[in-house]
């Protein structure tokens, strides 16, 4: 009862595990890293986050507190249109926008808290 295949005949068994390569499986140290960045790149990097936090929350804080003012619907465009503005001067559009508001200086701040540097 000898095995049909002998041992030099096999293939060797892979690292790999339900389709996943090998290289994705070695420890971090054996795949090459990225060379850390340089010092202008690394404050281009901190200016441009900081400047994304800035619009954001610029921008989220508009979205809230211009939908209820009455620059909102007294405004030149508005006069042309008065079918919009009756859409536009609707709560129901205003609270949308100052979601749109809160989400955005919410997602400005998670990118500020959640910022890290590559070293």
């Amino acid at each position: 009862m000898t095995d049909p295949v002998s041992t030099s005949t096999r293939l060797p068994e892979s690292n790999s595990s339900a389709g996943v390569p090998a290289a994705v499986l070695d420890p971090p140290e054996q795949v090459a890293s990225a060379p850390p960045p340089s010092g202008v790149e690394l404050w281009m990097h901190r200016f441009s986050v900081f400047l994304f936090v800035l619009i954001s929350a610029v921008a989220g804080v508009l979205l809230i507190i211009l939908p209820w003012t009455p620059e909102w619907t007294d405004n030149y465009l508005l006069l042309t249109f008065p079918s919009l503005r009756s859409v536009v001067s609707n709560g129901f559009f205003r609270g949308i926008c100052s979601g749109l508001g809160l989400l955005d200086i919410w997602i400005g701040f998670w990118e500020a808290l959640h910022y890290h540097e590559q070293q």
